[in-house]
């Protein structure tokens, strides 16, 4: 069974003190960016004017690994870095399915406790998701309804949020943040994947901050944004979806190796749409966000 510092291990790929954070600064910086240049145009205007600013905040988190802090106190890494996959294979699939309903993290804590498994080596991911959803839900509800003076407290608020949300559903669409496959296989091997401990960092970080740009990914965006049913449910898809990618990616890096040499078209290809998945779902998790936190008709504006 792995530690709770799983990504520690391949840090070595990375220049001297440089640890491994999921997509790197670049990936993550383009999914946020691309994600706020593709929300409608009804979308509230500072939030549209911020594309900037939520493409800076979505490396955040990988910054709280800070490694003078990591070297003085574990406090921070070790409380937050489980928030950044999920183990999918780890469990049965009856008891992730029971887990992913669970009400709250320490429910699903607990669900997976019984079943031996320790959260913080399986992950929380889900609920890093949808936890920032609900704020941001929140935050626009109060938006909708404060005082002209109270409005910019809560932009502020809400454009934080929102980029810290992102941070989480980037890492969602990489399949390795949604496997215990995630930095070489581990597993019985007769098809010869790659077993290196680098390959999770030469992949999001070496392989996207040197050949993928955010023009790229913008190309495959479009302005349709949905309006999820069911935050949970659409998030539980979302993994899903990014898990079965897992064994495509390690046959693109068995027949081209992703590194920051890599020109081959078709890992360019699964990259992008990788990230492009991820800037779609931040989109329509902010839309939704927006669209679901206005009254129900006939509501005041309490909402009772």
């Amino acid at each position: 069974m792995k530690t709770p510092t799983r990504f520690l291990a391949a840090a070595g790929v990375l220049a001297g003190a440089l640890l491994l954070v999921a997509w790197g600064e670049a990936g993550h910086r383009m999914t946020g960016e691309a994600a706020a240049l593709s929300v409608p145009g009804s979308m509230p205007a500072f939030f549209r004017r911020a594309s900037k600013q939520l493409g800076y905040i979505n490396p955040e988190p990988d910054r709280w690994k800070d490694r003078v802090e990591r070297d003085a106190d574990r406090a921070l890494d070790g409380a937050f870095n489980a928030d950044h996959f999920i183990d999918t294979e780890m469990v049965p699939p009856d008891v992730l399915a029971a887990a992913l309903r669970a009400p709250n993290r320490y429910a699903y804590a607990d669900t997976l406790r019984e079943a031996g498994v320790d959260a913080t080596v399986f992950g929380f991911l889900p609920f890093s998701i949808l936890e920032y959803a609900q704020r941001l839900r929140v935050n626009f509800r109060m938006w909708r309804t404060a005082p002209d003076s109270l409005k910019p407290f809560i932009e502020a608020r809400i454009i934080d949020d929102a980029g810290l949300l992102g941070h989480f559903v980037a890492d969602g669409s990489n399949p390795l943040h949604t496997s215990d496959q995630y930095n070489g296989w581990t597993r019985a091997n007769p098809s010869g994947y790659a077993t290196d401990k680098q390959t999770h960092a030469r992949f999001e970080s070496g392989y996207v901050g040197k050949r993928i740009k955010l023009a790229d990914v913008m190309a495959k965006m479009d302005t349709n944004a949905r309006v999820l049913p069911d935050f949970r449910e659409a998030i539980v898809a979302y993994l899903r979806e990014s898990n079965a990618q897992m064994i495509p990616f390690y046959e693109l890096d068995r027949a081209s190796r992703f590194d920051t040499s890599t020109t081959a078209a078709v890992n360019k290809a699964f990259t992008v749409d990788r990230l492009a998945f991820g800037a779609k779902m931040l989109r329509d998790l902010w839309w939704t966000a927006w669209v679901t936190s206005a009254p129900a008709p006939g509501r005041g504006r309490s909402g009772e």
